[in-house]
């Protein structure tokens, strides 16, 4: 017997149908590139707030190594990290507000 599909199930059977036509060139979807923050940028955003690496860490959720090795140029960020420093860059309140417990 056939389990009756969920609405979730239709939204997710739609959103792959829409990404096979983009593959196939059907259909146009709309994508957002975000920027690789330079070293430099990101310790400049840290700075502005006045906040130590630990402390920006800590109001944003990231892990202190992750970000000295960002601002030293060792690492670079994920996409996620990237959207995530560039809601921080644009609104920190947010970024603040959604992180509140």
């Amino acid at each position: 017997m056939a389990a009756k599909r969920t609405k979730i199930g239709h939204e997710v059977e739609d959103a792959l149908k829409e990404v096979v036509a983009h593959v196939r060139g059907e259909v146009d979807l709309s994508c957002r590139i975000v920027d690789d923050p330079s070293a430099q940028r990101i310790m400049d955003m840290r700075k502005r707030m006045k906040l130590s690496r630990q402390k920006f860490a800590d109001r944003f959720g990231l892990d202190a190594r992750a970000v000295q090795d960002w601002e030293q140029g060792r690492r670079v960020p994920d996409r996620a990290a990237r959207v995530l420093l560039t809601v921080i860059d644009r609104n920190p309140k947010a970024v603040e507000r959604a992180l509140e417990e």
